[in-house]
């Protein structure tokens, strides 16, 4: 027989049958509502009377400011909590006082007020009562302060203490411990909302609005990318006001990267386990309030300050041209599993926010963190829809890369493509016009789904990076899988009108090793995480080009830079849409750490001394060159997939592939084995026009890549491909890769350094 246990202060009703402070009866079939009551020693809080509580408006939900009835300016406070059988609002003056403010009236399972005086800057909570029953999933316990979930603004972290948590966090009796309430008060320990005044309407903001075919994609970590930075003043550092700084833009502008794709700047709270370990969540993938800029970002402070930070921050980067992606974190929650901390909705409805498993008492886990959204209900997409519409509209932002994906497009059970949330999607006319990339996985069965998103979504094409990374570092048979990756992968995206731009490509990204520790480490070197090695993946399909880890081998040192110019020229070369990770271009590395999610440091953060080695200058500066030529050439930028045919009877095939001998690959070629091959990319025979309706035509190009360690002769196709060539890029040269204008003719055999790239510029005429 299941049992109701609590843990505090005992009401005068029940039966003390055990330790002091803790209640053990038989479940009845409807137990009572819970008491509420004030942390233990303190007194109880102050409750407003009912007529300084006003009904107010169900809609918008949330905490909005704005002039009430009879004129005086006030909040009004919308929250749904279905099932719920009471609402308390909690104010906290700035001395840490909490005011309680009982919310009577309910329209449509939604609980709502509007209180006069309170003004922005005042920080606020929920506390909900109602059934604690955790064998059905219900876990209302009103002695936690909940964070409201359409909070814009959020003040104070999360600290782990045993008052956090819902059930009593150190029950003796492991495995039913998430079953015995908690009736502590966590006030203190948990963070708060935050009352905004929103009256931006962005009339001086002009959004980039950049094409896909035309984008690069540059992943950054706000706090890390300045941190370090010496050109940015000490208190910016770290903060939306440091990445806006003239030194910070003017790096992104001198590299020529289209848009920035942030970390998680949702806020987040740190794990309980981290936090014992006196770490913190580095990489932020743990949110817990939707709509709010995380706060320890801000130089201007957490009483709604970051708003405005964060979007001036969006101006700045604007006005340089750069659009602002966000990576959002919609499938999973801060609270975790069921023995996780009472933060948010698990208080205020765990049946309705969250899917719950075969024993109500846990979750369905798609995620691997412990909890999962369930999407499926109406509340919860307008939840997340209402938050990617205000981060849009309100905050500037021009596009989203969604974590784990493919728990969003779940339906009841498996992925579908036509789920609840992909559909909502798909109609709205705010979001469906934005930049939307998928990270088209997750953890549950089914979950893999690269290739499968609808159109209008980009998808992370971890077939890319993996194939490049095998490519280069010798462990390919043949060229097969290549040929498809460098030109948009089209066996993946070639369907229902997608274009090559639905291949976001890279070779690295914030998880797993950087470029430069993928050429200098074998094996992860996680130890600094306090996991034994456990975390982290093992495949890393890396090479550490004959030494692990530092090495003072000038032959070693040179080669690993010639490998990471091949891999970035592989990547910046390639149809489709590529993806850079800041630092990558001046040879940032983690020690071979390949999962630093907890390392806020120096492990982390950008050295920017790394500039002022003229090797790790330089592949900077070859980072910078063929962005540049990608953005020159449209041929190498492509909207439209290759069809090995010539537009016009007269022309040439848009693609054509070459053995090293300078015929053309056969099919059988294909499946010979090689680490040499030659990519035409005819620049008259463009199927696309330009916005006034005339043709595209640009230049030209030969790309040769060559991953064996011994060199190769290349024989120059002969015409009608060309008459001379002009060679634009050369990796195998110890420095910046060389460029010669002066043109070979076709047919000529050309040495290619063993493991190198060449670009060539065809001479037609």
């Amino acid at each position: 027989m299941s049992e109701t246990r609590a843990f505090g202060p005992a009401g005068p009703a029940e039966d003390a049958t055990g330790p002091a402070g803790i209640v053990a009866r038989p479940a009845p079939a409807l137990p009572p509502r819970p008491r509420q009551e004030a942390a233990p020693g303190a007194g109880p809080a102050p409750v407003l009377a009912a007529e300084t509580v006003w009904p107010g408006s169900p809609q918008p939900l949330g905490a909005r400011f704005r002039t009430g009835p009879d004129g005086r300016p006030g909040t009004n406070f919308a929250l749904w909590a279905r099932g719920a059988e009471s609402v308390e609002l909690c104010l906290f003056d700035d001395d840490g006082t909490e005011t309680r403010a009982p919310l009577t009236e309910l329209t449509h399972e939604v609980w709502h007020g509007f209180v006069p005086g309170v003004l922005p800057g005042r920080r606020y909570g929920f506390r909900v009562g109602g059934r604690w029953d955790p064998w059905t999933g219900a876990r209302w316990n009103p002695a936690k302060l909940l964070l409201d979930p359409y909070a814009r603004a959020v003040d104070g972290d999360f600290a782990f203490a045993p008052e956090t948590y819902g059930h009593v966090h150190d029950w003796p009796e492991r495995e039913v411990a998430d079953t015995v309430r908690d009736n502590r008060d966590s006030a203190a320990y948990v963070p708060k909302g935050v009352v905004v005044d929103d009256d931006d309407a962005w009339e001086d903001d002009r959004r980039p609005k950049t094409p896909w075919s035309d984008s690069v994609i540059y992943e950054l970590h706000v706090r890390g990318f300045t941190k370090a930075h010496p050109e940015v003043p000490p208190e910016l550092r770290g903060t939306y006001a440091g990445l806006a700084h003239p030194a910070a833009i003017g790096h992104l502008t001198r590299l020529g990267v289209t848009a920035v794709e942030l970390l998680p700047v949702h806020h987040f709270a740190h794990e309980e386990h981290l936090q014992r370990r006196g770490m913190r969540n580095y990489w932020g993938y743990n949110s817990v309030g939707y709509f709010a800029p995380h706060a320890a970002y801000s130089a201007s402070g957490t009483r709604g300050e970051q708003v405005g930070e964060f979007k001036r921050m969006v101006r700045a980067l604007h006005a340089a041209g750069i659009e602002v992606i966000l990576d959002v974190v919609y499938n999973h929650t801060a609270e975790g599993a069921q023995s996780g901390p009472t933060l948010s909705l698990r208080g205020i409805d765990n049946r309705g926010y969250y899917r719950l498993g075969q024993d109500p008492r846990g979750y369905t886990d798609y995620t691997g963190c412990g909890n999962t959204l369930n999407v499926v209900q109406p509340h919860v997409l307008r939840l997340i829809t209402d938050s990617l519409r205000y981060w849009v509209t309100e905050m500037g932002v021009d596009g989203f890369r969604f974590d784990l994906a493919s728990a969003l497009a779940r339906a009841m059970h498996d992925v579908d493509m036509l789920s609840p949330f992909l559909a909502v999607i798909a109609q709205d006319p705010v979001l469906r016009r934005v930049k939307l990339i998928a990270e088209p996985w997750d953890v549950g069965a089914g979950g893999y789904q690269v290739g499968a998103f609808p159109p209008l979504w980009a998808e992370w094409n971890d077939r890319f990076r993996d194939t490049v990374r095998d490519f280069w570092r010798g462990a390919t048979g043949d060229v097969r899988d290549l040929g498809y990756r460098l030109s948009g992968s089209s066996d993946l995206y070639d369907w229902g009108g997608r274009r090559p731009y639905s291949s976001v490509n890279f070779v690295t990204a914030h998880d797993g090793f950087t470029l430069r520790d993928l050429v200098s480490y074998n094996t992860k070197h996680n130890e600094a995480n306090g996991e034994d090695g456990r975390d982290g993946t093992d495949d890393n399909r890396s090479w550490n080009c004959g030494e692990e880890g530092p090495s003072d081998d000038p032959e070693v040192l040179a080669l690993r830079r010639r490998q990471i110019r091949n891999l970035l020229s592989t990547l910046l070369l390639s149809t489709g849409v590529p993806m850079l990770v800041a630092g990558d271009e001046m040879g940032r590395t983690q020690g071979g750490n390949n999962n630093a999610y907890c390392q806020d440091g120096p492990v982390s953060w950008i050295d920017w001394s790394l500039l002022d080695d003229p090797g790790w200058r330089s592949v900077r500066d070859t980072a910078a060159r063929l962005i540049a030529l990608r953005r020159a050439h449209p041929v190498l930028r492509r909207g439209g997939f290759f069809s090995g045919l010539a537009s016009v009877p007269e022309g040439l095939r848009d693609v054509a592939w070459f053995r090293p001998d300078g015929g053309e690959m056969a099919e059988q070629d294909w499946y010979a084995s090689s680490a040499t091959l030659g990519m035409y990319l005819s620049g008259r025979d463009i199927p696309q026009r330009d916005a006034r309706g005339e043709p595209v035509v640009d230049e030209s190009f030969l790309l040769i890549v060559h991953a064996h360690h011994g060199p190769v002769d290349f024989t120059l196709p002969g015409q009608p491909w060309a008459r001379a060539y002009e060679l634009m890029l050369d990796t195998g040269g110890e420095q910046e890769p060389a460029a010669d204008p002066a043109p070979v003719a076709a047919g000529t055999r050309v040495a290619v350094a063993a493991r190198s790239v060449r670009l060539y510029r065809a001479v037609r005429d």
